[in-house]
């Protein structure tokens, strides 16, 4: 079984040392860049407004703040620290006049924001997650999605409900189970969730990620 340690509070050397870009996962460069374009290509446009859940130390978040109009970018982790180094990302890039709003809460309470958005990501979100915090993330945006907008998050894939055994993902070798993290979900049990939530759900698929998760839209139902 793997352990998750994204919970672990960085010290400011530690930060220092940039040792925050592992902790969210490494790759920093590549999936920055990667659900960057990715959302480009959905559609997203510097005018919209983009909820990023999850967001880290702002592995993404640094490409979306340099495109998005000033004050367009809202970002959400439970991890203080990790927000924190966040920050300092944004000063080395010399970003911070951009405005972006920045969150620190747990059980994704997005209503200090009081905003509603065009669009939503969470990048290696429910890889960590069980279902019944993955339904909480879901119910909790459905509530401050615009019509129309859509939230886009990755996931790592099984080929049945309730797969049990280890699965191992190409083309990185990442292992995901069942009942600890990395999490692997059915696109049935991810369809159960969004129901849950009163969400209408979408597989995508391949997406390019390069640990082999797949990407999933989810939409408000009308």
């Amino acid at each position: 079984m793997q352990i998750n340690e994204y919970a672990r509070q960085l010290s400011k050397a530690e930060i220092d040392a940039k040792e925050h870009r592992e902790l969210v996962g490494g790759l920093w460069e590549e999936i920055g860049a990667l659900q960057f374009e990715y959302l480009k290509k959905r559609g997203l446009l510097p005018s919209h407004r983009l909820l990023d859940l999850g967001c880290g130390a702002l592995r993404g978040g640094l490409h979306f703040i340099r495109y998005l109009d000033t004050g367009n970018y809202y970002g959400m982790d439970v991890n203080a620290s990790l927000i924190e180094a966040g920050r300092r990302e944004l000063d080395e890039a010399k970003l911070a006049d951009r405005q972006p709003h920045l969150l620190v809460a747990d059980g994704f309470e997005l209503g200090p924001f009081a905003t509603t958005f065009d669009y939503a990501i969470a990048v290696s979100v429910f890889s960590h997650l069980p279902m019944n915090h993955i339904i909480q993330c879901l119910a909790q945006t459905r509530q401050v999605l615009r019509p129309g907008a859509h939230l886009l998050a990755s996931y790592f894939e099984a080929p049945s409900k309730a797969y049990l055994a280890p699965l191992t993902h190409p083309p990185a070798g990442i292992v995901s189970y069942y009942a600890a993290d990395a999490y692997h979900y059915a696109f049935e049990e991810m369809q159960w969730m969004a129901d849950a939530a009163q969400l209408n759900v979408t597989r995508i698929g391949d997406w390019g990620h390069p640990r082999g998760q797949m990407m999933l839209s989810f939409a408000r139902r009308q």
